[in-house]
């Protein structure tokens, strides 16, 4: 599939059908999500994925912000920031900091790579002809979800990725797509200074 149709196909999917996705496809996604920037080439991400058993007990969580037809989808993945990673990195003698101090980041980086780790994630799942719905789980949800998993306490999850063929000929009539306009490519963009 070309980029451009990538970019342009890769919507969120709201219902999905039961089929597995094939080992070579979660394979695919893992290896590109491993590709995205790092600062420092901290690569303090680590992915969790469910399948199977795990995802009933992932579904019988609390607190997790996704549509009742998400739940038929056959694989979840959860990537996670660890920010330890970085500020590690960060105070290694060729980044040239002698601490640890979060303060020097203008951004939390590694959110934000992250974040970049996930759009990876979703721009895959469409080339390889699969859907998927980024969603979040409810602060007070977190350490369920940490405890259910053991999930150590210095790993953020950034937001789980369902994944699965798609149930939908269309976007759900309720989905933000189909019920608010895409901003113009002149409201969005500045050049040379605001406004």
């Amino acid at each position: 599939m070309e980029f451009q149709d990538v970019v342009r196909r890769r919507r969120m999917v709201r219902e999905f059908t039961d089929e597995d996705v094939s080992e070579e496809s979660l394979q695919r996604i893992l290896r590109n999500a491993r590709r995205g920037p790092s600062a420092g080439f901290s690569q303090g991400q680590e992915f969790l994925v469910l399948r199977g058993p795990d995802l009933a007990r992932f579904w019988a969580l609390p607190d997790l912000w996704a549509a009742d037809g998400v739940t038929k989808a056959p694989l979840v993945i959860v990537p996670f920031a660890n920010k330890d990673t970085y500020l590690n990195r960060y105070a290694e003698q060729d980044k040239g900091w002698t601490d640890r101090d979060e303060a020097r980041w203008p951004v939390p980086f590694w959110y934000i790579d992250r974040g970049m780790a996930a759009l990876l994630i979703l721009q895959t799942v469409v080339d390889e002809g699969l859907g998927a719905l980024y969603f979040g789980i409810a602060p007070e949800g977190v350490g369920k979800f940490r405890r259910e998993f053991g999930i150590p306490d210095s790993f953020d999850p950034i937001g789980p990725i369902a994944i699965g063929h798609s149930a939908e000929d269309k976007p759900a009539s309720y989905s933000s797509a189909i019920t608010r306009r895409r901003r113009s490519v002149e409201e969005v963009v500045h050049y040379g200074q605001w406004g």
